[in-house]
C-alpha cells in the first residue's frame, strides 16, 4: 500500500482562508483528529438568508486513515440561554468500517459537457429517510386499502456543491474527496 501525504497543514490553511471562525473550527478539529494525519478534506462555507439577516455556516469533511470526521459550525444570535451571539461546532467521528454507502451524483450540462454540480451522500446507519406511498393492486376497479409501500434510504450526510455558487474547483475538490473516501471504505471493507 502506498503512503499518502499528510494534508493537515493544508486543511488548517483552507479553514483560515475561509475567514469563518478559523480558531474555533481548527480547535475542534485538532481535538477530534487526536494526532491522526489528514488524507483528504472538503471545506464548505455557505451563507444562508434568514429573513433580513445573513447567517453563515460551515461544513468540513475530513478523512483520516481510520475515520471520517464531519464538522459543522453555525453562528447564532443571542437567546435566553446565551444572551450574546455565539457559535456552535459539532464534530462527528465515524469509523470507516461503519460507512455503508458513498453515493456521488454528478450534474453535467448536456450542451457544454461541463460539470455543473456534484452531490455527495454518505451513509453509516445513524439516519434514514422513509418514503411511503399507498400500495396498489393490478385491478383498476379495486377500492380496497392495500396499506403502504416504500423505501428506507440511508441519509446520514449530504453535501451539494455547484460551479455557479462555489466555483468549478470546489466541485472537482468534492469529487476528489469522494474518490478518496470510496477507496478508503473499499480497503476497509476488504479487511
Amino acid at each position: 500500500m502506498t503512503q499518502t501525504k499528510d494534508r493537515t497543514k493544508d486543511l488548517y490553511e483552507s479553514i483560515s482562508r475561509s475567514g469563518y471562525y478559523p480558531e474555533i473550527i481548527s480547535g475542534a478539529l485538532e481535538d477530534a483528529l487526536a494526532g491522526e494525519p489528514v488524507e483528504s478534506f472538503v471545506v464548505h462555507h455557505e451563507p444562508t438568508f434568514d429573513r433580513e439577516e445573513i447567517r453563515r455556516h460551515m461544513s468540513v469533511l475530513v478523512l483520516t486513515p481510520s475515520r471520517l470526521l464531519l464538522t459543522h459550525t453555525d453562528e447564532h444570535p443571542g437567546d435566553t440561554l446565551l444572551p450574546k451571539p455565539y457559535t456552535s461546532t459539532s464534530v462527528e467521528a465515524v469509523p470507516l468500517s461503519r460507512v455503508t454507502g458513498v453515493v456521488v451524483t454528478r450534474m453535467v450540462s448536456t450542451q457544454t459537457q461541463q460539470l455543473e454540480e456534484a452531490l455527495l451522500t454518505v451513509s453509516w446507519g445513524a439516519v434514514s429517510r422513509v418514503e411511503l406511498e399507498p400500495a396498489r393492486c393490478d385491478d383498476p376497479e379495486c377500492e380496497a386499502d392495500h396499506g403502504y409501500g416504500g423505501t428506507l434510504t440511508g441519509d446520514d450526510f449530504s453535501l451539494r456543491l455547484s460551479a455557479a455558487a462555489e466555483g468549478g474547483a470546489a466541485v472537482v475538490g468534492l469529487l476528489e474527496f469522494a474518490r478518496t473516501l470510496t477507496a478508503a471504505t473499499t480497503v476497509t471493507a476488504a479487511r
